[in-house]
């Protein structure tokens, strides 16, 4: 009886990555995968998808971007900002307005509502990395975002 419980106990145990953990895209994408899931938690009550806040958050500091400048700052595909752009429309977090001599293009600007729901989605958002970054000293803080940057700026080098 116990040898069929302890096999029971392997076998509903969480198998072993130690030979992904060498790699360190795994270990960032594990990372990630947590970041998200609490970053999701934090601004959820707020109305806003990742997406969502990271366009509002471009759209609000670069007021009648176009769509095309979205994706390029936001590493999309531009169709993928159609949806983006249209659900913070919707929810009279932006204004989209024709570009004058491109009848294509739609100038984007936060209105007074999506610039108010920012102030509290980066507050929300700087509160939750705080307590992300609770383990961490300033200086290894100040140390992590400048590899992040410089891992960055190495990968778009392509």
């Amino acid at each position: 009886m116990a040898r069929v419980a302890r096999k029971q106990a392997v076998a509903e145990a969480i198998p072993s990555d130690r030979s992904l953990r060498q790699f360190i895209g795994y270990s960032m994408k594990q990372n990630y995968l947590l970041i998200r899931e609490d970053m999701i938690r934090t601004i959820e009550p707020l109305g806003l998808r990742v997406a969502t806040f990271s366009a509002l958050a471009v759209i609000n500091e670069n007021p009648d971007i176009t769509q095309t400048q979205l994706a390029q700052a936001l590493r999309i595909e531009r169709s993928g900002t159609v949806v983006i752009v249209d659900e913070l429309e919707n929810a009279d977090l932006i204004g989209r307005n024709r570009v004058e001599g491109d009848r294509r293009s739609y100038a984007l600007r936060a209105t007074l509502a999506g610039q108010k729901l920012w102030k509290k989605a980066e507050a929300a958002v700087q509160a939750h990395e705080r307590a992300l970054l609770s383990a961490l000293s300033e200086e290894e803080q100040t140390a992590l975002y400048d590899m992040l940057r410089r891992i960055g700026t190495a990968g778009s080098s392509d």
